[in-house]
């Protein structure tokens, strides 16, 4: 066999692989010819006439409200663990006052770590009184911070939905301390 026909032989096989690939990729991404509408989600809010809340399913008092400053107010509405060893914080950062207000860097903690990745709540921290214990915002493989990130300013009445991730202190420590830098403490209860 010649150079040139193994070669083109070669070019054939990819050509023909990469064909089988897309067509494959084509009719998965089909459909299957339904023409049926999907039909609304269970979890659809269907109150009378106001939006869904950004955490939906949970309830309408949050576990903790923290004041901040400049008129800065941050609702923890859930504290839940999860399965994979975290606990997930989630709530709503707003700006409660009559100005435009630039989010205080300090939420960010002085972690040189976390510095680097811009704007977080990566200076949070959940502080087990029980077992003597401060647990900090997880981060990823490259340092970022497992938390809300890429704000710095909210106008008056604005609001965004804002998460951070810690680790997961024992089962039988449900009831924790949130601290955030230029916030009140709050106590919250992790449910899961």
């Amino acid at each position: 066999m010649s150079i040139r026909f193994t070669t083109k032989a070669r070019r054939g096989m990819v050509a023909l692989t990469v064909a089988a690939g897309l067509a494959l990729g084509v009719a998965g991404c089909g459909g299957g010819g339904d023409d049926t509408k999907p039909e609304a989600s269970a979890s659809t809010s269907k109150a009378d006439g106001s939006d869904p809340s950004a955490q939906e399913g949970e309830s309408d008092a949050p576990l903790a409200e923290l004041k901040g400053s400049s008129g800065l107010l941050l609702q923890i509405t859930s504290a839940q663990r999860d399965s994979g060893g975290f606990v997930t914080v989630s709530g709503t950062l707003k700006n409660d006052g009559a100005q435009r207000v630039t989010v205080p860097g300090a939420v960010r903690g002085n972690e040189t770590e976390i510095l680097r990745h811009g704007m977080s709540l990566g200076g949070a921290t959940l502080v087990d009184s029980k077992d003597k214990k401060r647990y900090y915002v997880l981060r990823d493989t490259d340092g970022r911070p497992l938390t809300t990130t890429g704000f710095s300013s909210l106008k008056p009445g604005e609001s965004i939905a804002v998460f951070l991730q810690f680790p997961t202190p024992p089962s039988g420590s449900s009831e924790v301390t949130f601290q955030l830098p230029t916030f009140a403490s709050g106590t919250i209860t992790i449910s899961g």
